[in-house]
């Protein structure tokens, strides 16, 4: 691996309430940097934590003119971060990652090494844990396999938000308005010289993880509604087969009418409303989660809000 000083490098972390895992992922991060005598800056996006991790970006800065911090105004959310840490970015390579010790350091030589064999990004891909109950292996995998179904961009089953990016896919990454952001989707449709690198993901440092189910959910929404139809498809070809099977009835219910066999069943009859009801239901659903969408982008509404930057030399609101 090569000690360039010519290659500016800057690392984007989000972070929220990680008060136990800044400082000691600074010092390993400006360790591996210095190692290879890079050009470096670190740049701390605190997305709304209620700890001290304010407090300590603002002490790493005073310590390191490499470490500068973004601090949100409230919590917009991980993907938010990552946007505004780029926006920020002044690095030829800028490499993304969690400040939460499970995405390595160690692990940024092997991805400037892709870089320099000529790959524009360089993603990651998690190895399966042992450690993870089976529970959570599962729905891993079914995520990814009904995401890469619903969606019209393929996402890599295990891939991360650990990656590194050549300043032009930076820019061209910038370059797009969408306020939903998902940077795994976004990225993989800007296309460029794309590889992989795997890695086998660590424990964190300290604390508990921020990513709930919920998050996941809603991050996969994200990914399926900003690039894919599909489900407006899918709700259109279930109504179709549903008031085919309903015309179908229909026919049955006269002829048995006219042979003079007709038995008041409200049991049948009970059971077709709520079925086409709960069909009916779920299809407004899907075509409201796009309006939902549509309506949060005609607002133009900022994506985040930064309420302070955090610099050795500047310091202000």
């Amino acid at each position: 691996m090569s000690t360039d000083p010519d290659i500016f490098i800057t690392l984007v972390v989000p972070v929220y309430n990680e008060q136990e895992n800044i400082e000691h992922l600074v010092q390993v991060c400006l360790e591996v940097l210095k190692a290879h005598q890079w050009t470096h800056e670190i740049i701390l996006v605190d997305d709304g934590s209620k700890d001290k991790s304010r407090a300590i970006i603002k002490s790493l800065s005073a310590s390191h003119a490499q470490v500068k911090g973004l601090v949100f105004s409230r919590n917009f959310g991980h993907q938010a971060a990552l946007h505004a840490g780029m926006v920020a970015s002044k690095g030829v390579y800028v490499v993304t990652m969690d400040g939460d010790m499970q995405h390595p350091p160690s692990l940024i030589p092997t991805l400037v090494g892709q870089a320099e064999k000529g790959f524009q990004v360089v993603n990651t891909r998690r190895l399966e844990q042992e450690s993870l109950p089976w529970s959570k292996k599962m729905t891993s995998r079914w995520y990814y396999r009904l995401l890469n179904f619903l969606s019209d961009v393929h996402i890599e089953p295990a891939s991360a938000d650990f990656r590194l990016m050549h300043r032009q896919v930076v820019d061209a990454y910038l370059s797009l308005p969408e306020r939903h952001r998902f940077n795994r989707g976004l990225v993989a449709w800007l296309g460029f010289t794309q590889t992989f690198v795997d890695f086998q993901p660590a424990e964190r440092y300290a604390g508990t993880t921020k990513f709930s189910f919920l998050r996941m959910l809603g991050l996969g929404l994200d990914g399926v509604t900003s690039f894919s139809v599909k489900p407006l498809r899918l709700a259109f070809y279930l109504g179709s087969a549903v008031s085919v099977l309903a015309l179908a009835y229909s026919l049955y219910a006269v002829v048995i009418f006219l042979l003079g066999k007709a038995i008041a069943g409200w049991t049948s009859l009970l059971v077709s409303m709520l079925f086409l009801g709960g069909v009916t239901l779920m299809c407004l659903g899907v075509i409201g989660e796009y309006v939902a969408r549509i309506y949060d982008e005609v607002r133009g509404r900022p994506i985040y809000i930064v309420q302070e930057t955090i610099t050795q030399n500047q310091d202000g609101n």
